[in-house]
């Protein structure tokens, strides 16, 4: 099978290859995966320029079967436990782990991109979004490495709590990761060049400000689209809307064991 992932090629040419390619085998997507967490499509060189050699449409639809991947691992819970809509749970979650994350994108782009005009960034709209694109998907393919781990514990124990708190600290750890990786591409944008360390600072800075929005309004969109594990103790529902309480006071009660 082929998906469409890599510019086409003349006539004798080898098998397209490339997240900026067109055609593209099923067992290349690993591959390519590999070479984005290894920064191969955002080099130094490249990034200075203000160029980002990534297809942004590609990249998010490598990034819909990473997260479905871990969303399924998610649900795993509710499908096991012979519990009423258990099958709909897990395939609710594996549709709405990477809706949340294409959300937070739409909700947050505006924003990068204003401060990255601000910051007289070389990389214009569509390589801004880009990037963005590209450290979201590195965020989902560092939770899909976690979905055997999720399934392990699922099959290994009940504890609801306890499985709660482990995807919080899965989805916490990759946004970091995903993040970091956001962040290194934008030290290369704004080198501390000579002459001019000031205002490159200036501009991480700022960017270090739009971070924490992003996993802020991540945190809250995850709060808005719950559930993903399934509270044993209700029954299924595609989305459970809570306008009482937001993500982190019910982090909060939860480390003080007030939630029940």
């Amino acid at each position: 099978m082929v998906i469409p992932f890599a510019p086409r090629r003349g006539p004798g040419a080898g098998p397209a290859q490339g997240l900026s390619g067109e055609s593209l085998p099923m067992s290349g997507w690993l591959k390519q995966l590999d070479a984005l967490l290894r920064g191969e499509h955002t080099r130094k060189d490249d990034l200075q320029e203000g160029r980002v050699g990534l297809a942004a449409r590609r990249l998010v639809l490598l990034g819909l079967l990473l997260g479905a991947v871990y969303g399924a691992g998610m649900g795993l819970y509710a499908a096991v436990g012979g519990r009423d809509g258990g099958w709909r749970h897990m395939a609710s979650a594996a549709l709405k782990l990477p809706l949340l994350f294409l959300l937070t994108l739409l909700v947050t782009f505006p924003s990068l991109y204003v401060f990255s005009a601000l910051a007289n960034s070389r990389l214009r709209l569509r390589e801004t979004l880009r990037l963005l694109v590209a450290s979201i998907t590195v965020m989902l393919g560092v939770l899909a490495s976690f979905a055997p781990v999720t399934a392990f514990f699922t099959l290994s124990t009940d504890s609801y709590r306890f499985l709660l708190f482990l995807n919080v600290v899965f989805c916490g750890l990759a946004g970091l990761v995903g993040l970091g990786f956001l962040l290194r591409a934008i030290r290369l944008v704004f080198p501390n060049e000579k002459g001019s360390p000031e205002d490159g600072g200036r501009a991480r800075r700022i960017f270090r400000v739009w971070l924490l929005l992003f996993g802020v309004v991540g945190a809250q969109m995850a709060w808005i689209l719950k559930p993903f594990v399934g509270n044993p103790h209700l029954r299924f529902e595609w989305i459970r809307p809570s306008r009482a309480m937001n993500f982190f006071e019910f982090v909060l009660r939860s480390l003080t064991n007030d939630w029940y």
